[in-house]
Parts: structure tokens; sequence; C-alpha cells
């Protein structure tokens, strides 16, 4: 189900449709809102270009956020991995210490 929400960015009010909750699609509107004054405070800068240098600075934290959560992947994967031999070789050290018992 569609959600029709109003919100205000840049001093503009826009008619969204979302499948998301109206208080997710206002959070995601004063991020925009808060990166937005974060650039046009930068200097004196139109209205187009402080949406596209903002949407550019989002896109960016975006890919790095992106990264590093391939990395944190990547590690977590390497441990499983390594944790997953560790329990191997003591399963093997303990099935030959039984078998020296005989």
């Amino acid at each position: 189900m569609q959600n029709r929400v109003t919100v205000t960015v840049g001093g503009l009010k826009y008619t969204l449709l979302a499948t998301e909750g109206e208080d997710y699609v206002h959070r995601v509107a004063d991020y925009v809102n808060v990166k937005m004054r974060e650039t046009s405070g930068q200097g004196s800068i139109s209205q187009m270009d402080c949406a596209i240098l903002t949407a550019i600075n989002i896109a960016d934290e975006r890919f790095k956020e992106q990264e590093a959560s391939e990395n944190l992947r990547r590690q977590i994967k390497e441990l499983l991995e390594e944790s997953a031999k560790l329990e191997r070789s003591e399963a093997k050290r303990e099935i030959f210490k039984l078998q020296q018992k005989r």
C-alpha cells in the first residue's frame, strides 16, 4: 500500500508516494534538508546547485558506507571460515585422543 506524504525539502513542498511509513519519509526529508543546509552554508549558491551538490554528497556517503559494509561482511566471512577450521582441527585432535585411549 502506498502512502501519500507531504514533505518540505529546500523550502519547497513535495507530495510523495511511498510504501514506507510517514515517519520514515519525514526522517528522509529531514536528512536531505540538513545536508542541503550544510551544502548551502558553504557559500551563496543557487537552489539547483545546492540540490546537485547535496545529491553528490549523499551518494558519496552511500558508496563509502556500502564499501565499509562489504569490508565488514568479508571480515565476518573470514572469521567464520577460520573458526570452522579451528573447530575441525579441535575435533580431529579429540578423535585422535580417543583413538589413542583404545
